[in-house]
């Protein structure tokens, strides 16, 4: 008959308890596999599934009880861990949410805007549009992967129950936000400078010529050469969306090396 003690069930359970919560709180904030379209019960069955199959090549537990006080300090860990890379997934897709909505301004899409469940509010058609393009482009290039595999690799760099974190490393989150305004704008450049000299244009044949309605003439005007340059921009969205990706890749591994430092 076999018999199980009491130390070696909290052991095993420690072992699969503590890799899943890093897991799911990755999956709960990551914008692409943590989409709200996604059914709870699925980001926990998939992170269950992720913490059965880490859980064998994981180094040793801590010598932690797991119903204590410094067990809710692993736990806490866990989840800052995997929030902390969700995080990063979320400032990359919004970038390019950001880069929709200055280019659907410009256009005059202002009011095209439907309630998008994911984040709660109104969003813009064309910011929808290439949000989707770059989650159908993070797919095809198996990014998802990628971040699965460095999700995976930071129980090696980052063991269960090591609680001393470089206080920078919080820092270089807040600090990578800029790339919404930076590469979301860069992104927007080419239509918003376009745009900006047609409707400088408009200004002043509005003043030369006031019997002509500016507003009948600007509002098609800026939405067609909008239209066309969105078609021109899409054959470079590819390199651009690649470029982004790799640079969030590389941006997570430098922030998970700067947690491991004591």
């Amino acid at each position: 008959m076999i018999e199980v003690s009491s130390a070696q069930l909290q052991l095993w359970v420690s072992s699969f308890f503590w890799p899943f919560c890093r897991v799911l709180a990755f999956l709960m904030s990551d914008p692409i596999l943590g989409h709200k379209n996604v059914s709870s019960q699925v980001k926990v069955g998939l992170a269950m599934l992720l913490a059965f199959l880490l859980a064998p090549n994981l180094p040793p537990m801590p010598d932690v009880a797991l119903f204590s006080w410094a067990g809710l300090g692993v736990i806490v860990e866990q989840v800052l861990i995997g929030m902390s890379l969700g995080m990063v997934m979320r400032v990359t897709l919004a970038v390019v949410e950001m880069a929709g909505d200055i280019c659907g301004m410009q256009m005059g899409l202002a009011f095209a805007t439907f309630f998008s469940a994911d984040t709660s509010t109104n969003s813009m058609v064309l910011s929808r549009f290439l949000s989707m393009i770059t989650i159908l482009m993070f797919l095809a290039l198996e990014g998802h992967l990628m971040v699965l595999e460095l999700l995976a690799a930071t129980f090696k760099s980052l063991p269960i129950g090591n609680l001393r974190f470089d206080p920078n490393a919080w820092n270089l989150i807040a600090r990578y936000g800029s790339t919404i305004f930076l590469t979301g704008l860069l992104l927007a450049l080419p239509m918003v400078g376009t745009l900006l000299i047609i409707n400088l244009a408009m200004g002043i044949l509005n003043r030369v010529s006031p019997q002509l309605t500016v507003f009948s003439v600007g509002f098609p005007a800026t939405l067609c050469v909008g239209l066309v340059l969105l078609m021109v921009v899409m054959g470079d969205l590819g390199q651009f969306l690649a470029r982004l990706m790799t640079n969030t890749l590389q941006f997570m591994q430098y922030l998970i090396e700067h947690m491991a430092r004591p």
